[in-house]
């Protein structure tokens, strides 16, 4: 079944995709690597409101011009790297949409579960058409300490996808 999803979206909404759903999203999404999420999980509070957007493990390469941020390629990072951080990420911040690629292992699952979330695959090696679904770079945060792939970045997103529900909150899962 495919679905379209304004963010932020509700328990409600969530619940109601399952494994192999496809999936679109528009609203803010934000960009966050072992680094970042590492970084983020230290702090106490943080300048931005990650339960409203989706969480992203992407690495992007951005182009600084007169008018800002702009996005040239935004494609996955393997997810599985972020294994060890997620479940405490998804409970500190009510996060309920992933997008990665590769799948994620059993303390994840046990935490989409737990928390009503929801983990997309998105295909590897599209980051040009990721790219064309960003309207804007709202923010960047801590490109200074991370440089820029490390960076969080905070994108604003219109149809962004397909993304295919690779792990449900109700315990499915695509990878098996």
């Amino acid at each position: 079944m495919e679905h379209y999803l304004n963010l932020p979206a509700s328990s409600e909404q969530i619940k109601e995709l399952k494994v192999g759903d496809i999936l679109y999203i528009s609203g803010k999404i934000f960009t966050a690597r072992d680094e970042a999420h590492h970084m983020m999980l230290e702090k106490e509070k943080l300048p931005f409101d990650p339960s409203k957007m989706g969480l992203f493990h992407c690495g992007p390469l951005m182009k600084n011009a007169k008018d800002g941020w702009h996005v040239v390629s935004a494609g996955p990072t393997t997810s599985s790297r972020m294994e060890i951080f997620e479940d405490n990420f998804i409970k500190k911040y009510k996060i309920n949409i992933i997008i990665g690629k590769g799948g994620m292992g059993k303390k994840t699952q046990k935490a989409l579960q737990k928390y009503i979330c929801i983990y997309t695959s998105y295909t590897g090696g599209a980051g040009a058409l990721a790219a064309d679904k960003v309207e804007k770079v709202e923010e960047v945060y801590w490109l200074d300490k991370l440089g820029m792939p490390e960076a969080v970045w905070i994108l604003r997103v219109k149809d962004f996808g397909p993304l295919v529900v690779a792990m449900d909150s109700r315990g499915g899962n695509i990878y098996g």
